[in-house]
């Protein structure tokens, strides 16, 4: 008998200016992780003997643009019509929690969720100005099944964003039905 249980989180944490406070500059601290924890269980006559996997793998990003640092954060919930796509354009069109528009010059961590049950979302391939650093060719995409997610992390380098010419990231939906997917990009300014 096998038991297996996968667990993935994502942990982001938002520090900035609000209310009457005075203004400050934009702080980030944000956490990427990605756990699993598995049981495998085998019964026998005599006993129930059991293999216990539990491994996270994390990256904490201080306040900045240097290695192991981040100061910009895109998150969003997004809906793409049945057969559908859209092009995120990361330099200069994207917006913060606070409705500041982003513009990346390094993308430190991408994390989509695919929340369809039925529709496979392609992500990568845009028609032009291709973000790409993150594959290999401007043609490269990777699928995310239903109810899937993809997660990659740079965090000494980043993958570089280059304006108008490489700051697009396509995200596709498969033909039969809208699908919803969550977003999160953690980047750099600079």
């Amino acid at each position: 008998m096998k038991i297996s249980r996968i667990t993935f989180a994502a942990i982001i944490m938002l520090v900035g200016s609000c209310g009457a406070m005075p203004a400050k500059a934009d702080t980030l601290t944000s956490r990427a992780a990605v756990a699993v924890t598995a049981v495998f269980a085998k019964s026998n006559a005599l006993s129930s003997p059991k293999d216990v996997l539990n491994k996270s793998i994390q990256k904490e990003f201080a306040n900045g643009t240097a290695s192991g640092q981040a100061n910009r954060i895109f998150r969003d919930q997004r809906t793409l019509a049945d057969g559908t796509n859209e092009s995120l354009d990361l330099a200069g069109v994207l917006t913060d929690p606070f409705g500041t528009v982003l513009t990346f010059v390094k993308v430190k961590v991408i994390l989509i969720e695919n929340l369809s049950t039925t529709q496979t979302l392609t992500v990568g391939g845009a028609a032009s100005n291709q973000f790409i650093n993150w594959v290999g060719t401007a043609t490269d995409t990777i699928k995310i099944p239903p109810g899937g997610f993809f997660a990659i992390a740079a965090p000494v380098a980043g993958f570089a964003v280059t304006a108008a010419t490489g700051d697009l990231l396509k995200v596709a939906n498969s033909a039969g039905a809208s699908c919803i997917y969550n977003i999160i990009i953690i980047g750099t300014s600079a």
